[in-house]
This record gives C-alpha cells, structure tokens and sequence, in this order.
C-alpha cells in the first residue's frame, strides 16, 4: 500500500489572494479509489520549506508524492529545480522532447523565457497538458508535479493515478459516538489492532462530555468485529453508546 502526499506550493493561498482547489480535489481521487492520503502541505515559494518538504516525503519508502505549482518559467518557480536536487541529486538538463512541445506551442515567443520550462530533472518523464502542450513531469513513476493551474494539473493527477496505481478495496467505517470523557476510553483505543483507521474526536454538548468514534477497514467483517468491541467495553465502563449523526 502507498503513502499519499500532495504539496501545493503558492504563497498566493496564504496571503489570501487565491483559494486552493486541489486539496479537495486529490483527496476525492484518492478516496474514490481507495488509496491512503497520508499528508497535504501548503506551502509558499520559499527554497527552503519546498526542498525541506521534498526531503520528508522522500524518507517514507511507501511516498507517492503529487506537487502543484511552481514549474513555470518566472524566479519564483523553484519546483523543478529543487526537485531535481532532492530525487536525483543532479542539475537540470534540457529535456528535448519538452522543447519541442514549447517550441510547437509557442513558436518563436519561446525564447529566450519560456523555454526555460524544458529544463528538467535528467531522469524525468512527461507528463500531458492538454491545454497548451507544455508538460508537467515524473520522477520514477512516483513523484509527479504539474502546473498551478487545476485545467492542466487535474487531468495529469487522473491520468498518472489511472496509469500507475491500481484502486484498491475503499474503506468500510462506522462512527458512533459515546457519552464519556476521552480519557475513560483510552485503554479501548489502545486494544485497537493497527491496520484498523481509528480517529476519536471529542465533543461538548452543555455539561455533557462526548466522543466521537470513527473506525474504518476494507474488511466489513474486522470492521464489525471491533466495532462491537470497542461498543461493549464502553458500555462495560457503564457509557452510553448513540448513533452518530
């Protein structure tokens, strides 16, 4: 099973002067398909939280890693550098296929900016733009960056998940909520096995303290296995169990 990362660069959507759409949008592909998003960062276009970032993702053997923004042709467009620095420990060279792409697309208003854009890590693929030609990239079939722009970048992420990683069995869950302080179910969550997806989530309602329980696993059978038990040794510690709504 892979480990889901999405990093969506842009100071933009932190100083408010754009909304991030692709948040929302990976996490549905994921889920749809029943792959695990482990992380999403926001960050700026800063060198060194993108590289430091990079660096993070790169130490879970399991990363699959999809990046938005930041490898267009402009000085604060670091992605492409960066992560040829961080994935293959080499500079940029000129990839002759993504030149001749800007070259068809742009003609002559290639140069001498735009062209900048087919300077990729050595050992990159292309990925499609269907907008305008000018592609995105992969590193090792799993590490994939693509545009800011969620015209270009959304059909590179579908086409990349539908190419390289199959769907898998979507998780099963069941939430209820039980009346109690947390603490009195610590000793219940602890017996949880740990392939089981399992989130408490406290609420207060008045005087009342309450949690909510969340428990998912492909498996309906282990799925109900724990969640009557976690229902029974609450009930045992005299808690009263409620649908959650």
């Amino acid at each position: 099973m892979h480990n889901f990362y999405s990093v969506i660069i842009g100071t933009e959507l932190l100083n408010g002067r754009r909304v991030d759409k692709h948040f929302t949008f990976i996490n549905q592909e994921l889920r749809e398909r029943g792959l695990l998003h482990v992380g999403n960062f926001i960050i700026e276009d800063s060198p060194f939280l993108i590289q430091n970032c990079f660096n993070m993702i790169l130490q879970d053997p399991k990363s699959v890693m999809f990046c938005f923004g930041g490898i267009g042709a402009t000085p604060d467009d670091l992605t492409r550098a960066i992560a040829s620095e961080v994935f293959t420990g080499q500079e940029l060279s000129l990839h002759v296929k993504a030149k001749e792409l800007i070259e068809s697309q742009f003609g002559k208003e290639a140069y001498p900016h735009r062209i900048t854009m087919a300077m990729l890590p050595p050992e990159a693929d292309l990925l499609t733009n269907v907008i305008n030609n000018v592609p995105g990239f992969s590193l090792f079939n799993r590490f994939f960056f693509t545009p800011g722009f969620p015209s270009m970048a959304w059909p590179m992420v579908q086409d990349a998940l539908t190419k390289h990683f199959p769907s898998q069995e979507k998780l099963l869950s069941d939430s209820f909520i039980v009346e109690s302080p947390e603490n009195d179910l610590i000793e219940i969550m602890q017996a949880l096995p740990p392939e089981l997806h399992f989130s408490s989530l406290p609420r207060f309602v008045g005087e009342k303290r309450l949690v909510e329980i969340y428990l998912a696993h492909p498996n309906k059978a282990i799925l109900n296995q724990w969640s009557s038990f976690f229902k029974k040794e609450a009930l045992a510690k005299g808690k009263i169990i409620k649908d959650c709504c």
